[in-house]
């Protein structure tokens, strides 16, 4: 099985105003709503579980009831998790939500809600990217020098940017061996975790580095949600399916 496991739990604050950018509104839909239903229509995913604040859980329900995905929701979702303190700690509590349903062997998918564009392609990718793997991940490679400076003000060295990539979401797993590795770094060393793979890494996991995708941006800055509201505009495919 399957498992997709959607963060949405952030507070989204470089976006500006009371609201998370994940529960915006762009082209008359919840902006979580994008990857929401292209996780639920994917034929490779069989089951859905969101970390959200209890707050915004009934809009996200209203939200999957809305979309026409020929009943995916029902069959699909399985429930709600609540937020952790920093975003490895909200992983954890989703993995141990889906530990009570799956199967140690079984793949969980970790996306952001943040992450609008999300593809079919990219989530095919990333499974099989995984097959015989512990996890897979997709990596952008360089474009720009890069340099490292460790107080931000004065360049120390130059990195070699052929050996330096950019990770994306989704990153694929297998469910037991993600799980163990985060638990071992309970209760403080996970809340110094700034990304999905690095636990996996840590353990010593064997983790696929697969090619990611350029237009799956992640919403960070107003800016970001501007571009991505013109972009749906444009495109024309705004606003719920009617049933």
């Amino acid at each position: 099985m399957n498992i997709a496991l959607l963060l949405s739990g952030g507070t989204g604050n470089r976006v500006g105003g009371d609201i998370p950018k994940q529960y915006r509104e762009a082209g008359g839909r919840l902006l979580i709503s994008y990857c929401m239903e292209t996780l639920l229509v994917h034929p490779d995913i069989d089951a859905l579980q969101i970390v959200a604040e209890l707050k915004w859980q009934q809009d996200i329900m209203k939200c999957g009831e809305r979309l026409v995905v020929n009943g995916a929701w029902e069959r699909k979702f399985r429930g709600f998790s609540l937020p952790g303190t920093n975003r490895q700690m909200s992983i954890f509590r989703g993995l141990e939500a889906i530990k009570r349903y799956a199967r140690d062997r079984d793949l969980v998918l970790i996306h952001d809600a943040a992450r609008p564009l999300l593809s079919a392609r990219q989530i095919a990718e990333c499974l099989k990217g995984a097959a015989g793997r512990d996890g897979a991940m997709p990596i952008l490679p360089m474009k720009d020098t890069v340099y490292y400076s460790k107080d931000g003000q004065r360049v120390e060295r130059l990195l070699e940017r052929n050996a330096v990539y950019a990770g994306q979401a989704p990153e694929v797993f297998v469910l037991g061996k993600y799980y163990e590795a985060n638990r071992k770094l309970l209760p403080d060393k996970i809340l110094e975790i700034n990304g999905s793979t690095e636990p996996a890494i840590m353990a010593g996991m064997d983790i696929a580095m697969i090619p990611g995708d350029e237009g799956n941006f992640k919403i960070t800055t107003k800016g970001d949600l501007e571009r991505f509201c013109s972009m749906v505009e444009e495109s024309g495919k705004g606003g719920y399916s009617k049933k």
